[in-house]
């Protein structure tokens, strides 16, 4: 038996490895280089769309999970290392769940056994790796896109999830998560981020109807404002450029409400324009309250109202609520609103529990849905940006 190498080699060999590889190809390179280290038993499960279940990536089949196990992320052992972010020992025995992460963004977990004694480093190097290789891989594979989904998805849902970013990042000074539903068959709600030098801009859509036309208006949206984002437009002038190129399609047919911010992560100055959007929600100290901002009018419909641009310094751990209507007013069967107030209560029960950001969220959708009986009526987003100071 040839003896084992150390995780640094297995790594690199990995990286090497890699390069002519697919997605499917993954499970079985990443468990023979793991057993060059002494690894054993790694198994790669991936995170359903909505968070509900966790599911073996084997590399078999048109989804990659042909004859695979899955589990539940709630009530689980798997599911507590994806949910709490850290390794978690199985029993007594030296198994581990450890996240599998592409830098904040929650992928799944994965399985390692320790024949010779566990050596958690070695694993988390090996996680680290895998998590790298499967966000390499995803964009380029149906079978990723298969994995993930536990049923059919429509045409816009489609569009709307390959236009958004990461729905988690962080680094220093930031933290950003954001979950969207229904995950099957989202049409007008969208949300952006994107970091530029020391500041962070963010955004969030609600395109008017529930069709692929408002799937279409959503995309355009984030596609203008991306543009001229990049460009160097400022936030007052923003929303005219973006309507401007929505008006040349739709010619005031339809139209998106928006939330347009930017947030000096320096000095932690939050700045933004509303476009006939619900404000956002400053969770402060234990408590939350709307930040007024004199709306503008929703961008496609050239009415020609003033922007003005509204200004509020943050404070470090202050937590910023982006937010589309469908969240709020998700009705149960007495017709009883979800409410800003319940919304609100929600982000802070998680933060009094020292829930990760995107786990609070996770959970605030799973807890809409089941107040609208299982099945919005809705798009329902929400984004939430902490400031670390």
């Amino acid at each position: 038996m040839k003896p084992h190498c150390g995780i640094e080699t297995a790594v690199a060999s990995m990286a090497r490895d890699s390069h002519l590889r697919s997605f499917t190809e993954l499970p079985a390179m990443v468990a023979r280089q793991a057993a060059r280290a002494g690894l054993a038993d790694v198994l790669i499960y991936l995170a359903d769309r909505q968070q509900h279940v966790l599911r073996e990536a084997t590399g078999r089949g048109e989804d990659g999970h042909r004859r695979g196990r899955e589990v539940r992320v709630d009530g689980t052992v798997a599911g507590l290392a994806y949910i709490r972010g850290v390794p978690v020992r199985i029993g007594a025995e030296d198994r581990y769940w450890l996240p599998l992460l592409d830098g904040t963004e929650r992928l799944g977990v994965l399985h390692v056994a320790f024949p010779g004694g566990a050596d958690l480093d070695a694993a988390r190097t090996l996680a680290s790796m895998v998590g790298l290789l499967i966000v390499d891989k995803r964009s380029n594979s149906d079978a990723y896109a298969r994995l993930i989904r536990t049923r059919p998805m429509s045409v816009a849902s489609e569009m709307q999830w390959t236009l958004m970013p990461p729905s988690t990042f962080s680094n220093e000074r930031v933290t950003i998560s954001a979950v969207t539903e229904p995950a099957y068959d989202n049409a007008g709600d969208s949300f952006d981020y994107a970091l530029g030098g020391e500041g962070i801009s963010l955004a969030i859509f609600d395109a008017m109807g529930h069709d692929n036309a408002a799937g279409l208006l959503a995309n355009l949206a984030v596609g203008a404002y991306r543009n001229q984002r990049r460009r160097g437009t400022d936030l007052e002038t923003m929303p005219r450029a973006v309507e401007a190129i929505l008006t040349e399609e739709w010619v005031r047919s339809r139209f998106t409400t928006a939330l347009m911010c930017e947030l000096d992560t320096r000095t932690g100055v939050l700045s933004w324009v509303d476009c006939g959007h619900l404000p956002p929600v400053l969770v402060r100290g234990g408590r939350a309250r709307e930040l007024p901002c004199d709306p503008s009018h929703p961008l496609g419909m050239d009415l020609g109202l003033p922007v003005t641009v509204c200004r509020e310094p943050l404070e470090p751990g202050d937590r910023v609520l982006l937010y589309t209507d469908g969240i709020t007013e998700a009705r149960d069967t007495r017709g009883r609103e979800f409410g800003l107030e319940r919304f609100a209560d929600f982000i802070l029960r998680g933060e009094t529990s020292r829930l990760p950001v995107p786990e609070t969220l996770r959970r605030l959708t799973q807890a809409v849905l089941a107040h609208h009986h299982g099945r919005l009526t809705d798009d329902a987003t929400v984004m939430v940006c902490e400031w670390h100071g």
